[in-house]
């Protein structure tokens, strides 16, 4: 009997001692999870500690900080100052003089934000086919003359779409062009066939690295969720390609996709003329992250480059990376700029619409003090948990008279893109979701002018025709369990 109650005596003061720490823990969390966060993420967080307190701390270990190691948010800062110095006499009014004073604080904020400078003098082609995006960059690969930069979040060899850009690149690298290939690590590396990948790339004498590695043994560790989502190709320095399409077959080597006959639909553009530079510069700026080879010790020329590379065409642009590299979330503050400025219309496309309270107020706001707001968005998502997630904000766009568009599944609607009234058009790698704006790092391209912003606007009318709008009343009418999905994923999706 003394036993029984020694050891009951024992589990006692265990178990006050659990409930002390756990208590201490949720309590120390309080003054630590808010710290430089959204309200709505550090609650996320917190519900998560309080509910299952040490798997929520070990996740919040893992996941939780967002910003990259020290040595490359140096890099990138010292590459911005750089940049500024080289570009700052290249002020943009002088470009567009007859701009609206909105647009012309637009391109402020974002060399402001991104270091580099609108740009005149090019000819952008954009290019809806997939199969189209794949032969045009085939030929230009093959045109080469001395080197080949190659950026893309996800790669995968298959023989009908990336075979022939990998025999181009192969033919390249046998007349003594340098090629050099940049892939996301995780991104690329849970595509079946990563490693005969990388065996091919090596065997050709194509100079590779994977971004972002994750290689704890190697002590490459960092938040694994933090990816390089950019797209970009560069040729010679002369003509450029950017958008949302990877490197990869329209099916993404997804058994499941091929089953359902699943395909993504993309939206690239070719560029020349200077902005074929500052895409280089981004592209020598990621390089320069993952080797020791320092591609950017010519900035001093960049100013060179920037203000004589010969004019291709009229188009107007601007090129704005962002990422955890920046200290300021560059695409987002630059979405919410425009679309506050808007007046007439907005046609937004986005794969994963996942707003933060700021973009959706922005969007809303638009709607009800009365611009045509368009909204086009898939049917059915990819990935589940987002897809529901983006669900939720329906109701809320729907009441405040934006209009949404569903792209027929089981097609994956990828573009990135919208347009604001005639004045500009928006493109590139980036979503409009929380990840884009604080994990991935990516790449934006702003256009000015209605001749540009009426070709964006056929592609949404591509998108328009085949689409479904969603009606409020419809809307209404889905079951109580499919919103209590919808508002659950609502919630996990803020956890960053």
């Amino acid at each position: 009997m003394e036993f029984a109650g020694s050891a009951l005596s024992i589990g006692a003061v265990l178990w006050s001692v659990a409930v002390t720490l756990e208590v201490m823990v949720r309590i120390t969390m309080i003054g630590i999870v808010p710290g430089n966060r959204r309200p709505t993420t550090a609650m996320a967080w917190l519900l998560a500690i309080f509910f299952i307190p040490f798997v929520g701390l070990i996740l919040y270990w893992l996941f939780a900080n967002i910003k990259l190691s020290r040595r490359r948010t140096e890099r990138q800062k010292r590459v911005n100052d750089s940049i500024l110095e080289a570009t700052q006499h290249l002020v943009g009014d002088d470009v567009v003089p007859d701009a609206p004073e909105w647009v012309l604080s637009a391109v402020a904020l974002n060399k402001s934000l991104g270091a580099l400078p609108l740009q005149e003098g090019n000819a952008v082609e954009f290019i809806t086919g997939y199969a189209e995006s794949f032969d045009q960059m085939r030929l230009e690969i093959d045109r080469a003359q001395r080197y080949i930069h190659m950026q893309f979040y996800i790669m995968g060899d298959d023989p009908l779409y990336v075979s022939p850009i990998m025999e181009a690149l192969e033919r390249a690298v046998a007349r003594g062009v340098k090629v050099r290939v940049l892939f996301d690590h995780l991104g690329s590396m849970r595509v079946k066939g990563y490693f005969q990948l990388t065996r091919r790339l090596t065997d050709a004498g194509i100079h590779w690295r994977p971004m972002l590695p994750v290689a704890p043994f190697r002590r490459q560790w960092r938040r694994p969720d933090l990816r390089n989502h950019r797209k970009i190709l560069v040729i010679d320095g002369q003509v450029a390609f950017t958008g949302s399409q990877n490197m990869i077959e329209p099916g993404y080597k997804r058994a499941s996709a091929h089953k359902i006959g699943r395909q993504w639909v993309e939206l690239m553009i070719k560029v020349r003329g200077p902005l074929v530079t500052s895409l280089d510069v981004v592209f020598a700026t990621d390089w320069s992250q993952e080797s020791d080879e320092d591609l950017l010790h010519d900035l001093a020329e960049v100013e060179l480059a920037m203000s004589q590379t010969p004019n291709a065409g009229e188009d107007i642009g601007q090129l704005v990376p962002s990422g955890p590299g920046f200290e300021a979330e560059n695409n987002l503050r630059l979405f919410n700029t425009l679309i506050y400025s808007a007046t007439e219309r907005l046609s937004i496309t986005s794969p994963y619409f996942v707003p933060d309270d700021s973009l959706l107020y922005a969007i809303t706001t638009a709607a009800q003090r009365g611009v045509e707001v368009e909204l086009f968005v898939c049917e059915k998502g990819d990935q589940p948990l987002v897809h529901h997630a983006q669900r939720s904000y329906y109701e809320v766009l729907l009441k405040s008279g934006v209009r949404i568009y569903q792209y027929p599944a089981p097609m994956v609607l990828h573009s990135k893109c919208f347009t604001v009234d005639d004045e500009v058009a928006v493109m590139g790698s980036s979503n409009m979701d929380m990840r884009s704006f604080s994990l991935n790092l990516e790449i934006t391209m702003m256009f000015l002018g209605s001749d540009i912003v009426n070709e964006l606007g056929k592609v949404h009318d591509g998108y328009r025709a085949v689409s479904k709008e969603l009606t409020l009343t419809e809307w209404d009418k889905r079951k109580p369990l499919s919103r209590w999905i919808d508002n659950a994923a609502r919630l996990s999706a803020t956890l960053q």
